[in-house]
């Protein structure tokens, strides 16, 4: 596995063919990026992460009158953009502000770029006052440097919307991540803000891998992902034994080092994961110092 953090690179070659089983709503942005780097990307999203009626309902049990529960929380703990933009959706179909103008700051934690959906939009949905509101982006942009930057909690209650996982073993990210705020003093609270499920199909990254090998590179940019594309492999006799040996030149990149981890636990071994996992461009320039 090869860990680069590096912000100068050469023009990067051409005509190569990069593979992502990231899910539809970041297909856009990845691939986006792999093209302008002079690749040619391959979406094969292998799971799909949307919020449901449901899970928009749980979300707004938290928001609504006349107990306004968000109003107990000293912080709210978000992992990902889909979590963000469910808990843009529940706000979106209540009519009251959830939290009072006046009253005890309430900490919001998000990621890397996910921070950029934490806009003045979403603040003032949550209250009239932006000054009760604190957004917090951590140094390190993983669930364990959350939890650093987020502090002590001394018995406080955060709120975590994490993923229902459906039709796969749930990566151990959300339980860890409840786990080590119970360890820091908080009273850690799970809700489910979206699912994620198993897509099923891979036949057009299957294709490509049988033409002499066309596939140059392949994303993981989840655990949940890595999954779900064995199971889909299974679907059609192969594993990952097979397809090595299929594109043995083919470079397996993981979006930072917990898909990383998670990958090798799954038997999917990792060349390429950047120390620099705010946004998808790190993993990008890993691939592109690799090649270069």
């Amino acid at each position: 596995m090869v860990i680069v953090n590096l912000h100068q690179f050469p023009t990067p070659a051409t005509g190569r063919l990069i593979a992502f089983t990231t899910p539809q709503n970041y297909a856009i942005r990845l691939s986006r990026l792999i093209h302008l780097n002079g690749w040619t990307p391959l979406s094969c999203p292998t799971v799909t992460v949307d919020p449901t009626p449901a899970t928009i309902s749980a979300l707004q049990n938290f928001l609504l009158p006349p107990n306004f529960p968000i109003r107990h929380f000293s912080a709210l703990a978000f992992t990902s953009r889909t979590g963000i933009a469910a808990f843009s959706e529940a706000l979106a179909g209540i009519d009251a502000h959830p939290l009072a103008p006046i009253g005890e700051l309430l900490t919001i934690s998000a990621l890397g770029k996910d921070s950029e959906l934490l806009d003045s939009h979403f603040i003032g949905r949550l209250c009239e006052n932006p000054r009760r509101i604190r957004v917090l982006v951590p140094q390190v942009a993983t669930p364990s440097g959350l939890v650093a930057a987020l502090g002590l909690g001394s018995g406080r209650k955060v709120l975590c919307p994490v993923p229902a996982v459906i039709g796969l073993r749930e990566p151990p990210v959300v339980p860890k991540l409840l786990a080590d705020l119970e360890r820091r003093g908080w009273e850690a609270v799970r809700v489910d803000a979206y699912e994620t499920r198993w897509r099923s199909g891979v036949a057009e990254l299957v294709e490509k891998m049988g033409e002499e090998c066309g596939v140059d590179a392949i994303f993981f940019t989840s655990t949940a992902e890595v999954e779900g594309l064995l199971k889909s492999l299974a679907e059609v006799g192969l594993d990952w034994g097979r397809v090595r040996k299929m594109c043995p030149r083919m470079v397996a990149a993981a979006h930072g080092p917990v898909t990383a981890a998670g990958a090798e636990k799954l038997g999917v071994g990792i060349d390429v994961v950047s120390s620099r996992f705010d946004s998808f461009q790190g993993l990008v320039e890993a691939l592109q110092y690799r090649w270069n």
